[in-house]
């Protein structure tokens, strides 16, 4: 992040908080989010600004606010600013990543136990669930990688975001992103039950079903397809 020349001090018909970037004040709109603040008192997000829609995890952030000895979490592109809130950016996400084959492993305790033995030393304190920006049960799918219990792990880890926070409060260092990512491919491979219709629809595009189509869509402007877009079919 490209530090700003100097603080925001003008004054629009809008209402404005202080937030405190780096250690300065700046004057931003109440309406802003996190990131917007950071943009309109002057700095340039080089790094961390990913999609700005809140999927990928990629602006973790942490603040504090004023008189409040806690240290409160969320994503800069979706977390709205409030009075007195001081930001600070995170360094690095702490993020070991076991490596594996995912054809020699097996869907058990032992992998859980041979790949992230650190699983084991949670003592259930649920800071990494009160971290999630996606209000995920992290507790319990970490719990349920303790069981061997790897549909429950895949279940309630299926829309984490990996944007770490739930691993910079983690006092045991577990890394619950990546155990989720674990569980997940695990489940996929060994236990999930095969679709049908999806071996069908590889075939279709095997048999180049649908390079007809494809062929057209290449073609078409912006305009043309916006309207392509918002004009499908959608199941209710």
């Amino acid at each position: 992040m490209k530090e700003a020349k100097s603080p925001i001090t003008k004054t629009e018909d809008k209402s404005f908080v202080t937030v405190y970037i780096m250690g300065k004040a700046y004057k931003v709109p109440t309406e802003a989010t996190i990131m917007g603040a950071i943009e309109y008192a002057g700095y340039q997000l080089k790094r961390g600004a990913g999609c700005r829609e809140g999927f990928c995890g990629a602006c973790a952030t942490v603040f504090r606010m004023p008189g409040d000895y806690k240290i409160y979490t969320g994503l800069a592109c979706t977390t709205l600013v409030k009075n007195g809130m001081w930001l600070a950016q995170l360094p690095a996400i702490p993020g070991q990543k076991a490596l594996y084959n995912i054809e020699q492993i097996k869907p058990t305790v032992n992998a859980i136990q041979n790949l992230y033995p650190e699983v084991f030393r949670c003592v259930a304190c649920n800071t990494c669930t009160k971290a999630c920006p996606q209000d995920l049960e992290v507790m319990d799918y970490i719990q349920a990688a303790k069981r061997g219990n790897y549909e429950m792990l895949m279940d309630l880890s299926f829309d984490c975001l990996s944007c770490g926070l739930c691993a910079i409060r983690c006092p045991a260092e577990i890394v619950q992103m990546n155990v989720g990512i674990l569980g997940r491919r695990l489940y996929g491979k060994y236990l999930a039950k095969e679709s049908r219709f999806l071996k069908e629809r590889l075939k279709d595009v095997k048999d180049k079903k649908y390079d007809k189509e494809y062929e057209e869509l290449m073609t078409m402007d912006k305009k043309a397809l916006s309207k392509r877009y918002y004009d499908r079919d959608l199941e209710e």
